[in-house]
């Protein structure tokens, strides 16, 4: 029977907050040479109205036992708050300091720009590209690379658009 293994949680957002989140990855040691050391995979959500407010729940499917790390983006119209948490048994821990972010457009006249990456069929990726009006991810167009004849990714951005972007690092 195919279902749901793993955990869940709630957040609820006042009017006119959107919030998303990815859970952290890691690339097992042996392919670290190969691949990005961290990977950022968005959590399955489902929504509830109760009044002005939107209840989100979480899903995390084959949680890890030592835990989660988690990236937690709440999208208002004109910024983005960046907190930090960890899922570990059916607790959810979340930084006390969020990370405030403004972001501007990127000025541009030609009419796409692109970012490549390498494909990965889990939909897990070094980079996540969100549009802050929808909160949506940029989806990906799929190409073959003669040069090295695997799979990756090109995201379209539309000019005098903002996008926030961002990637798990080490902190060397």
């Amino acid at each position: 029977m195919n279902g749901f293994h793993g955990k869940y949680f709630s957040i609820t957002d006042p009017e006119g907050v959107n919030t998303v989140i990815y859970r952290i990855n890691e690339t097992a040691k042996q392919l670290q040479n190969k691949y990005p050391r961290y990977t950022v995979e968005r959590l399955v959500t489902s929504e509830e109205m109760q009044g002005n407010l939107t209840k989100r729940t979480y899903y995390v499917d084959y949680p890890e036992a030592d835990g989660e790390d988690l990236v937690i983006l709440s999208f208002t119209k004109q910024r983005v708050v960046v907190n930090m948490g960890f899922l570990k048994d059916d607790r959810v821990r979340i930084s006390k300091r969020p990370i405030p972010v403004k972001f501007d457009t990127i000025y541009s006249e030609q009419p796409t720009e692109y970012k490549n990456f390498a494909y990965t069929p889990n939909l897990k990726r070094p980079i996540t590209i969100i549009d802050p009006e929808t909160t949506e991810e940029v989806s990906p167009i799929l190409y073959l690379d003669e040069n090295t004849n695997q799979v990756k990714g090109k995201c379209k951005l539309k000019p005098y658009k903002s996008y926030l972007s961002f990637e798990i690092r080490d902190r060397k």
